[in-house]
């Protein structure tokens, strides 16, 4: 299990951090997503042989938001 955070620049309001958390609905492998609009940021926690990196990063971008990895 890999846990990631991302800082988001571009989520304006709370309905924001409900669109991101929604891509635990588009992909398999999510365990945990929690996206806070007060602090911009999103943290996913997944299981590395059901799903990349990359998978997630590309969710995020069809949403149409920015992620930024933040060195944990």
């Amino acid at each position: 299990m890999i846990k990631k955070t991302y800082r988001i620049s571009d989520m304006h309001c709370p309905s924001c951090a409900m669109a991101l958390e929604s891509i635990e609905d588009d992909l398999e492998g999510i365990k945990k997503i929690k996206a806070s609009y007060h602090q911009q940021t999103l943290i996913v926690e997944f299981d590395e042989n059901l799903l990349s990196e990359q998978s997630i990063l590309a969710a995020i971008k069809e949403k149409k938001y920015t992620p930024i990895p933040v060195e944990q």
